[in-house]
């Protein structure tokens, strides 16, 4: 009887180490693989929703597009020099974080109080490693923060103040909330107030609207004058995102974002939430989320794309689609990039548009807005 014991404890021991000893063993095959740069590929977003030709002037378009192509080509460029899928995705990231145009760093959007409360997330392919932080208001660049909780600390997701002390102890760049403050960011708070304020107008976080903040814009010589908004996403979906695959096949996303315009309550999207706004895994894709947070965080988006390959051996293209498919019909939102072991990528999204871009090493190249 107690040989029959020890060798049942045996069997389950074995059982509960297989992941473990799955994983050892892809992180030390991946250290001898022989690398093919014949594999990079880099896809990255810089948010959905309603980004349409009838609210874009040509002077805002091209703005998008050079940001866009910089962002792509900062991340690029650590893949063409043998770096590593981490490293890539934190560059386009870091990028679009120190640009006006995108809700993320320096163009995040403000708070119901009049703040600037930021959130992202980075994950690594080959171990499932994780970081990510929330709420942080003075820390220049957010996805630094997250890639230093993934590997500076023992945990995956802080927030707030405590998040803060942390980057300041890694001696991460700390800037004035006075940094953040842009007119165009500031006036569309002003904007989605006054209409709070309207009879009948119900709390946007308890019964959302999918209508876009309505701007008054002056004309002169029929030309949009003044300072409008540049971003057009309406309030809800302003994010930034990247996913890439280096030369050894590793995968890695990173994701960071601004949040609501108007939000409340400390309240915190799908992009530092791992397996929701953000997510990688060698053994199936790497994918970053851009829309109503609300609804990816319920659907566990990003996850369930690699789920849908890894358990119902879907083609990633199909996989990332029925995902999307799955959000809406909860009622949301919005859009993802993905890329696979194989370099395969897929953009899919169900708002009116999404900033998205992406550049492999065969010299395919696309920057993308409209449906």
């Amino acid at each position: 009887m107690l040989r029959r014991s020890v060798f049942r404890a045996a069997i389950v021991a074995a059982l509960c180490m297989a992941p473990a000893l799955s994983w050892a063993q892809a992180a030390a095959s991946s250290a001898t693989v022989v690398p093919d740069a014949s594999r990079i590929t880099l896809v990255i977003h810089g948010g959905a929703g309603t980004i349409t030709r009838a609210l874009m002037t040509p002077e805002k378009e091209k703005a998008y597009q050079e940001a866009l192509n910089q962002a792509l080509d900062a991340g690029y460029a650590v893949l063409q020099k043998g770096g590593t899928a981490l490293d890539a995705v934190e560059a386009a990231v870091r990028f679009m974080e120190d640009s006006p145009l995108f809700n993320a760093g320096k163009g995040a959007v403000f708070t119901h109080d009049g703040r600037n409360e930021m959130d992202a997330a980075i994950m690594e392919g080959r171990t499932l490693a994780a970081g990510s932080v929330a709420g942080v208001t003075v820390v220049r660049n957010p996805i630094r923060a997250a890639r230093a909780v993934m590997e500076k600390s023992a945990h995956v997701l802080l927030t707030g103040a405590g998040a803060e002390q942390f980057a300041r102890e890694q001696q991460l760049d700390i800037v004035p909330p006075s940094y953040f403050y842009t007119e165009a960011r500031y006036q569309q708070l002003q904007q989605a107030l006054a209409e709070e304020r309207k009879p009948g107008t119900p709390d946007q976080l308890s019964t959302p609207t999918t209508a876009p903040v309505k701007t008054k814009i002056k004309q002169k010589d029929g030309k949009p004058q003044g300072a409008a908004p540049i971003f057009t996403e309406g309030r809800k979906y302003g994010t930034v995102g990247a996913v890439a695959l280096d030369q050894f096949g590793n995968l890695a996303a990173a994701t960071s974002t601004g949040g609501m315009t108007n939000k409340r309550y400390g309240r915190v999207g799908d992009a530092p939430i791992i397996g929701c706004g953000t997510y990688a895994d060698n053994q199936s894709c790497a994918v970053s989320c851009t829309g109503w947070g609300e609804y990816f965080i319920r659907a566990t988006v990003a996850r369930d794309v690699a789920a849908r390959m890894e358990f119902g051996r879907q083609p990633l293209e199909q996989a990332a689609q029925a995902t999307i498919e799955k959000v809406a019909q909860l009622g949301g939102d919005g859009g993802l990039i993905a890329v696979d072991r194989q370099g395969n990528i897929a953009l899919p999204f169900n708002s009116a548009g999404m900033y998205r871009a992406y550049r492999k090493a065969s010299g395919e190249r696309q920057v993308l807005i409209y449906r």
